[in-house]
């Protein structure tokens, strides 16, 4: 029978379906992008990502040599040169751009006037002509090239060095780390005090907290930069930081004030029997049983601070010296938006962190939020 405790519903397959659909459209483009950052501009316009580890097939045309570099040789006049660059191998060629194609390395094409090319398999050619070549540009040589797959770490260090991705990676670690540590202290103290604490006003405290989860970000933004101004603390690393956990703590608060309500009662009393402070509770008891609630906002505050650009322009500045990481891809997209190596490389190191911050700590994700959320008092 269908539905009885022990038996897996049929709705079950259909969850895991849409997961793995789920993981695999994530991890698709992800890879991609990886993969990406490491192909030079030519490789990114002429295949996809995934030809990457396969040969790369190109078509293009060269010029050769105009009559200037005409010799004569046995009663006729030579131009010769090769029409592969190093690391090419000839797959086909052709003199006409609908025909790229029409003829075979070591083949020999009829041009007219009398002239004659022949294109070897190593891609050197030979134009022949009875008669002095008149021609101010070279004809063309379309060719059909192989390449080996190559990858290079070239965008690495151009994006790092000369892009200036370095000094930005640096101020995003700068402003990151502070802003979502500084909420989870204040936060974890605060959640204590609503939780274990009997105090007048601790349920309207607790609706406030509430309420503030509902209130845009926009609408504070140009007030509380006024109000930085009016203190002193103007635009730099304090002002964000002070931004962030404002932002963070209602979020904060009531992740973890919901997890503790849920804790042992019978611990806490005994200690408090026991002769224990509230703050020894708190250090020694309630922290370390509230690491997955800690953990699950840590993973949230950290891709939002990380991430930001509204926030960081508003109190940090535009200067190339205080840019994060977003405000530079910004720049990137105005001034860069056509070499695509650039851009793959720039945004995989953007979210390299955060998938590293992601995996490290998502065990305890789920944990603290559904522990969160179906636990109150």
């Amino acid at each position: 029978m269908e539905g009885m405790a022990g038996q897996k519903s049929g709705l079950v397959w259909a969850v895991n379906i849409a997961a793995f659909l789920l993981v695999l459209l994530w991890t698709i483009p992800t890879l991609g992008l990886l993969v990406s950052s490491f192909r030079d501009r030519d490789q990114i316009l002429t295949s996809g990502w995934w030809q990457s580890f396969s040969a790369q097939q190109a078509t293009g045309f060269v010029r050769t040599g105009t009559g200037d570099d005409a010799v004569q040789q046995d009663g006729a006049y030579v131009i010769e040169g090769n029409v592969l660059e190093e690391g090419q191998s000839l797959i086909a060629w052709g003199t006409r751009a609908r025909e790229p194609g029409a003829f075979q390395p070591g083949e020999t094409a009829e041009i007219g006037d009398g002239w004659q090319v022949t294109v070897a398999p190593d891609g050197s050619y030979r134009m022949t002509s009875p008669t002095p070549f008149e021609m101010r540009r070279g004809e063309r040589i379309f060719v059909t090239t192989g390449a080996p797959a190559r990858l290079t770490t070239e965008n690495y260090a151009r994006v790092l060095t000369a892009e200036g991705l370095g000094r930005a990676f640096m101020n995003t670690l700068t402003v990151t780390i502070p802003a979502t540590v500084i909420p989870i202290l204040i936060a974890a103290f605060a959640a204590y005090a609503l939780a274990w604490m009997e105090f007048p006003g601790r349920a309207i405290l607790t609706a406030a907290v509430v309420g503030l989860l509902v209130v845009p970000l926009q609408v504070a933004l140009i007030p509380l930069l006024r109000l930085h101004n009016e203190l002193g603390i103007g635009k730099g690393y304090l002002g964000i930081w002070l931004a962030h956990t404002g932002f963070g703590l209602p979020l904060a608060i009531y992740l973890l004030r919901n997890y503790m309500v849920g804790l042992p009662r019978e611990v806490i009393e005994s200690a408090r029997v026991d002769g224990a402070t509230e703050f020894q509770i708190f250090r020694k008891i309630i922290l370390p049983l509230s690491f997955p609630a800690l953990a699950s906002f840590a993973i949230f505050q950290f891709l939002w601070v990380w991430n930001d650009l509204l926030v960081a322009t508003v109190f940090l500045g535009n200067t190339r010296e205080q840019l994060v990481m977003t405000g530079v891809l910004r720049e990137l997209m105005g001034s860069k938006g056509g070499e695509w190596e650039i851009l793959a490389t720039s945004a995989f190191i953007s979210i390299a962190v955060p998938l590293i911050v992601f995996f490290a700590m998502q065990k305890y994700l789920v944990r603290g939020l559904l522990a969160g959320s179906v636990k109150g008092g």
